[in-house]
């Protein structure tokens, strides 16, 4: 098993409390995290948190990445835009393991306006400990990118 230790998180206003919920989990757990923010509930634009999250999981300054908003989709949409960035959006363990094991994804986008906090945290700590099977998979990975 890989272990990812530095990760990069941010979220819009439907996400901040989720995301400062799993910044103090994930430092428990002993991982690095950097807070891209946003701190506060106010009405925020998504793109404004998930471009930065997304450029340092794509430089390799950080090894994965979260994204928190209401659906998950526009962070998503979003981070998926940066080349060598794969976001998929979890709203089970399953997925989680999934994203990781077939599609190497290095962004959880998290909905949490449509999941508990318990379930979040579930889904990330799934994500964090499942490594890539490569094999085949790594065939149908390396065709993505344009």
């Amino acid at each position: 098993m890989t272990v990812h230790k530095t990760i990069a998180i941010g979220g819009d206003h439907a996400g901040f409390e989720y995301k400062d919920e799993l910044v103090k989990f994930l430092a428990e757990a002993g991982y690095t995290v950097k807070d891209f923010g946003t701190s506060t509930g106010d009405s925020v634009d998504y793109p404004d948190f998930a471009h930065p999250v997304a450029a340092a999981v794509e430089t390799g300054e950080f090894d994965l990445g979260i994204l928190v908003c209401g659906s998950a989709n526009g962070v998503a949409i979003t981070a998926n835009k940066h080349q060598g960035v794969r976001a998929a959006i979890c709203w089970q363990e399953e997925l989680a393991v999934l994203a990781r094991q077939h599609n190497n994804a290095n962004i959880v986008c998290i909905p949490a306006r449509f999941i508990d906090i318990t379930l979040a945290k579930s889904i990330v700590g799934r994500f964090m400990s499942t490594d890539f099977e490569g094999g085949r998979h790594a065939n149908r990975v390396n065709k993505i990118s344009c």
